[in-house]
């Protein structure tokens, strides 16, 4: 699959709650998005060790939007979003 029609993972998130009130402010901004999860932390609703990890993925053509949205959220709710959430360099 070529990578301009690929997904790609802008925020990390630390269980399955968090990663679905993401994707709805994502969705809500008309950015598709999708979750990707080892079933796992779900079905035992571990969170340790990165077991419990959700990655929010969305198209390529759009992680740029998507990870901007998430950092506006970042400055003007206070929400503190890691580097690693975001899935940028430190």
């Amino acid at each position: 699959m070529p990578e301009e029609t690929g997904l790609i993972t802008v925020y990390i998130a630390s269980g399955q709650p968090e990663a679905e009130i993401v994707k709805g402010r994502l969705e809500n901004e008309g950015i598709p998005a999708l979750l990707r999860y080892e079933s796992a932390g779900v079905v035992y609703g571990l969170t340790i060790d990165g077991l419990g990890q959700v990655e929010v993925q969305v198209p390529s053509s759009l992680a740029q939007h998507a990870r901007e949205i998430l950092a506006a959220e970042e400055k003007t709710k206070g929400i503190k979003l890691s580097d690693q959430a975001l899935n940028k360099e430190p």
